[in-house]
């Protein structure tokens, strides 16, 4: 973006970046500990999780004070316009993402001593780690301003819809093999998810980064490989 004449409103909206990268960072650290919570049955990082929550909601708060007020005082048209609104409905899908993320927390106890099999502990640590990646790299291209690679990066969002179908299709074969697995891998489903949620909403922060930077809308189709046609909230 360009700079303006009143250097206050460049400090503005540099104000909202801040704040979107903060809450980038904050959903990929809820996302990768609550992971390491469930597959090490590790209650206190869990909690440690859902406390971020209200951390994550707070910064919400703020840009959404911050970008109602910069409209109110500056009054932007056009890109400027585009990346405060944007700002907004990124910080939205960054906030569900935490959300996802203590949903995940929340179901370590639940699912307890219970010992999942070494191979579907791989499968789910090996979908998070696809999943971090969308994260961390969704909000870098935005603020280095690279709209081709955040086209990439939403079309990926496929791999881990493949993943997922995998990974239920894995559990549930677990259950049917032995029904004292139904209640931990129903657990574990429900977190796998989640995940493909947080890809979810990468991919929608993917499409507004890119129509801020480009002011121009990506095809509202997109691959979506998840055979699933489960919805956990």
């Amino acid at each position: 973006m360009g700079e303006h004449t009143v250097t206050s409103f460049d400090e503005d909206l540099q104000h909202l970046d801040r704040l979107i990268r903060d809450m980038s960072d904050l959903a990929a650290a809820m996302t990768q500990s609550a992971t390491r919570a469930l597959l090490f049955g590790d209650g206190a990082l869990a909690q440690r999780v859902i406390s971020d929550d209200t951390i994550m909601d707070a910064k919400q708060h703020e840009l959404d004070e911050s970008a109602i007020t910069l409209i109110a005082k500056r009054q932007p048209m056009a890109q400027d316009l585009r990346a405060v609104v944007g700002a907004i409905r990124m910080a939205a899908d960054l906030e569900r993402m935490g959300d996802l993320a203590k949903n995940i927390a929340k179901r370590v106890d639940a699912v307890g001593a219970s010992t999942a099999p070494r191979s579907l502990t791989h499968s789910i640590d090996t979908m998070a780690d696809m999943v971090l990646l969308q994260v961390r790299a969704v909000i870098e291209n935005y603020v280095e301003r690279r709209p081709r690679e955040l086209i990439r990066l939403r079309d990926e969002d496929e791999k881990i819809d493949v993943h997922y179908t995998s990974v239920f299709r894995e559990l549930l074969t677990y259950m049917m093999e032995d029904p004292r697995n139904i209640t931990a891998c129903t657990h574990l489903l429900f977190c796998a998810k989640n995940l493909e949620r947080i890809g979810d909403h990468v991919t929608n922060v993917a499409e507004n980064a890119y129509y801020v930077l480009t002011g121009d809308l990506l095809p509202m189709q997109r691959p979506k490989l998840d055979e699933t046609q489960m919805t956990v909230d």
